[in-house]
């Protein structure tokens, strides 16, 4: 492993940022090719694999799914990409994300009423507990 494009998956999570557990589940879910091995069986990674991995690191962290990832990897991966169906597969999520803050935000203003609503001493009901419960 002296060469300086190959290293271990120890020096491959520091570069990517990802944990070593993390990169062997995306291994075996195949968004990461099967790395060369060692005469002692330790797995041998390039810097492709350190830009490859912080593309799917970087995907995770915007919500995307690993399918979809795999689908921009797939298109990423094409000599000639289709522009169109990676704009298609951002607006999707774009628009699930958006869904998720509407949620998000119906959700603070339920938990906000029941919050002020719940008193902070002690009585005999909780306004909080009671709507939870009647759900």
């Amino acid at each position: 492993m002296s060469a300086p494009d190959i290293f271990s998956i120890g020096v491959l999570s520091e570069r990517s940022g990802v944990n070593i557990e993390t990169i062997r589940y995306y291994e075996r879910a195949g968004l990461l090719q099967k790395p060369a091995r060692s005469p002692g069986g330790y797995r041998l990674y390039r810097t492709v694999d350190v830009t490859r991995l912080s593309f799917i690191r970087r995907a995770r962290d915007l919500g995307f799914s690993l399918d979809e990832i795999r689908h921009l990897l797939d298109l990423a991966d094409q000599k000639f990409r289709s522009c169109r169906r990676v704009h298609d597969i951002g607006l999707t999520h774009l628009t699930e994300v958006r869904a998720k803050i509407r949620d998000l935000r119906r959700m603070e203003g339920i938990l906000a009423t029941m919050v002020k609503a719940c008193a902070n001493g002690t009585m005999p009901t909780c306004p909080l507990l009671e709507v939870l419960a009647s759900a």
